[in-house]
């Protein structure tokens, strides 16, 4: 089978090679649908390997070359002895998280919190940009006819933007900011907006995506946080002028964090959901005389799939809304990876066929 294959910085070959061997008794084969382009994947493109094992993982098997990939959808082709879940022909949604069933927060059912933590596309043996796949049952999910294949590769980052809205409790009536109009950032406006929230503002510093995102239809306001007067716009928008209820972080840098300090009301909420790459100073004075509470949020839940499909099949969440492009797997680099690295680009979600 042919598949995509991370060898180091900038060296991403499309190969063949051997495909699954039979199920074990937990396992479960796919043939993939869709696969997103994941800022993870960007990262070990341009800097890696980062996560991914340059030595044989311990807990997967898994080593360079890496199948990368785990933002997928696909159809069950077979299925060990001991899964009930799905069988064959069943369409799914891929949960890229292996936690080992000894970890300390695996027994808490908080696996994505494990030291050990596997992840299908980074290291473990297989990933979405291949035709096929293995995981395991706990892996996938059944995709209601309601929901497309390309809508069930989008459900591993809604996943994401889901959780960070729960961590912030928005609800009925929140005003909130989120820093980041890519992926991540536009997810997380429509899963703000599937709380409840009656307004929306973005904060991006990047022209083309302030356009973009407020083609999704749900975002009340779009602000270049550069401009002298963005404090004063954003806080025009909400109560008195006292600051948005809550702040949901999603670019990974100390700016973006400053500006959900700055913008957020008294007591009100910050969830920091990108990664950063280097430290950043921030504004801990303000943070504290405001009384913010500060949120880490990272990954989601292992049990958050079906909640998050729910969502997509009654179009509360229209995930489709933020594909870009769609390509086969020789275009993956050139119209998928370069376009998506290339500064200043307006693109958000681009989805890779291995059948094309």
């Amino acid at each position: 089978m042919r598949a995509l294959r991370f060898h180091g910085v900038k060296d991403l070959r499309v190969e063949d090679v051997p495909p699954p061997d039979r199920p074990g008794p937990d396992d479960v084969v796919l043939k993939t649908a869709w696969c997103g382009i994941c800022g993870t994947d960007l990262h070990e493109y341009l800097a890696g390997p980062i996560f991914i094992p340059t030595t044989t993982d311990p807990f997967t098997g898994a080593k360079a070359p890496q199948i990368l990939g785990h933002e997928f959808s696909g159809r069950v082709l077979a299925v060990g002895s001991n899964v009930t879940s799905v069988r064959a022909g069943d369409r799914v949604a891929v949960q890229p998280l292996v936690a080992p069933p000894d970890d300390f927060y695996a027994r808490r059912g908080q696996g994505q919190l494990s030291a050990r933590l596997g992840m299908v596309g980074l290291n473990w043996p297989w990933g979405g940009f291949g035709e096929q796949a293995i995981v395991r049952e706990p892996n996938v999910a059944k995709l209601p006819d309601e929901v497309s294949d390309e809508q069930g590769a989008m459900i591993e980052p809604a996943a994401v933007v889901v959780h960070a809205v729960d961590k912030g409790r928005v609800q009925a009536g929140s005003t909130v900011l989120i820093t980041g109009a890519g992926p991540i950032g536009a997810l997380a406006a429509l899963a703000a907006s599937a709380a409840g929230a009656t307004r929306i503002i973005v904060s991006e510093t990047n022209p083309l995506r302030r356009e973009r995102i407020m083609e999704l239809g749900v975002v009340d306001d779009a602000v270049d946080p550069e401009a002298p007067d963005a404090a004063a716009r954003i806080a025009a928008q909400t109560e008195a002028g006292q600051g948005v209820d809550v702040a949901i972080e999603c670019v990974g840098h100390a700016g973006a964090l400053d500006t959900c300090i700055r913008n957020v009301r008294k007591r009100g909420t910050i969830v920091q959901v990108g990664l950063s790459v280097a430290p950043g100073m921030v504004d801990v004075s303000m943070l504290v005389t405001k009384d913010i509470t500060l949120e880490g949020s990272w990954c989601y839940p292992l049990t958050l799939w079906p909640r998050t499909i729910s969502l997509v099949a009654a179009g509360k969440m229209p995930v489709e809304k933020i594909l870009s492009d769609r390509v086969g797997l020789d275009e993956a680099v050139g119209r998928g990876f370069e376009v998506l690295t290339r500064p200043g680009a307006g693109k958000l979600k681009i989805l890779v066929s291995a059948a094309g």
